[in-house]
């Protein structure tokens, strides 16, 4: 199969789709990979890495888009790559349709086949392409939420730790799970005061089992949520719904009442944000402030750290990778329900439902359109 790899070219983005090391392994086992010059320089993934491992370098992606069976991304595919993507062509990236009706009528027009990372699945119930990503940037979130609390970011000017004598910040993790986690995990490493908010006892359960005195969890209600978030000096938004837009959990009343200089890190804002003064930023512009609290919104926060990030992700992705080349598209999603979860698009028709019903768009499912 020939595989094409293009340079991603979303504001700050240095992460790319195939290392050289996954680029080898689809070689060894007979396929042709092309790769966009300079995809990976950024990172220190040199042209020469590539060619080493066997990848073609091309300069321009229209040629990519034009010659390759499956792309693999990272991003979305932004406005000027949504045209070059033809019908039957398959796209193997991250996608979150649910906030993006543009993409979506964009992808369905195209004809192409677009399985999205973050809708995969796995038998013990995760979202194996997701997780890394959200690792990553629940780690982020306390890093990002502790500079943004700096005087000259327009936050109050507090160190998440305190000092001898002066308390520690009050960090609250609106979701349990893995972006939660791993940001409570963090800020509990700098001795920061933490409370988890979640919904399902048995996650709060094992929180606690886990981290004891150091963590603090709380059932998430409206109160619980109000009480929380209105005395909390960095909130973390780490909500999920698979596929499905984000709950705006955080009201505008609740931000006007928090302190000034308390800083909002959503993490869920790829899936349209839990706060609801949330708004995408970039890396290169991250924060706002509204009503004197700092909000930190950044759609692709692994990106700042793009490396470690592409690295993750490749460990996650090579294996549905090579089972859509080794078996094509249609008995890779036929054989597979965890990847075939990940069909979102299929050659005009959305796949996924609850990207349809919050879209307010037709759905057919994967099985149906993969049996034609």
């Amino acid at each position: 199969m020939r595989i094409g790899v293009p340079k991603e070219i979303k504001i700050h983005e240095s992460r790319v789709g195939l290392t050289p090391a996954t680029v080898r392994e689809l070689v060894a086992h007979g396929h042709h990979v092309m790769v966009q010059k300079n995809a990976g320089m950024q990172i220190d993934l040199s042209d020469d890495k590539y060619r080493n491992a066997g990848a073609e370098i091309v300069d321009a992606p229209q040629e990519i888009y034009a010659k390759a069976d499956l792309i693999v991304k990272v991003k979305e595919p932004q406005a000027s790559e949504l045209p070059l993507l033809r019908e039957g062509q398959v796209l193997f990236t991250y996608l979150h349709l649910a906030p993006d009706p543009v993409q979506t009528k964009a992808l369905m027009n195209s004809g192409c086949i677009a399985i999205a990372y973050e809708t995969v699945t796995d038998s013990f119930g995760g979202l194996p392409l997701l997780a890394p990503m959200s690792e990553v940037a629940g780690r982020m979130a306390i890093q990002a939420g502790a500079h943004a609390l700096e005087l000259d970011q327009g936050g109050r000017g507090m160190l998440l730790g305190g000092v001898s004598g002066v308390p520690a910040a009050r960090v609250v993790v609106i979701g349990g799970g893995v972006v939660g986690t791993n940001a409570a995990r963090i800020a509990m490493g700098v001795e920061a005061h933490v409370t988890v908010l979640d919904k399902s006892i048995h996650r709060l359960q094992q929180l606690d089992f886990q981290y004891g005195s150091r963590i603090n969890t709380v059932f998430s209600t409206v109160d619980a949520v109000e009480e929380h978030v209105s005395n909390a000096d960095l909130v973390i938004g780490a909500v999920l719904v698979p596929g499905g837009a984000a709950p705006k959990l955080v009201t505008r009343e609740m931000v006007s009442r928090m302190n000034r200089g308390a800083v909002l890190v959503d993490v869920a804002i790829d899936q349209g944000g839990c706060f609801e003064t949330s708004k995408p930023t970039t890396l290169a512009n991250p924060i706002f402030t509204v009503d004197g609290v700092v909000h930190y919104c950044v759609s692709n926060m692994p990106g700042a750290v793009a490396r470690t990030s592409t690295f993750a992700l490749n460990n996650a992705t090579l294996p549905f990778v090579l089972a859509l080349a080794n078996k094509g598209y249609r008995k890779a999603l036929t054989d597979d329900v965890h990847l075939r979860n990940g069909l979102n698009v299929f050659q005009g028709r959305l796949t996924y439902e609850a990207v349809a019903r919050d879209l307010g768009l037709k759905y057919t499912s994967a099985i149906e359109v993969l049996a034609k």
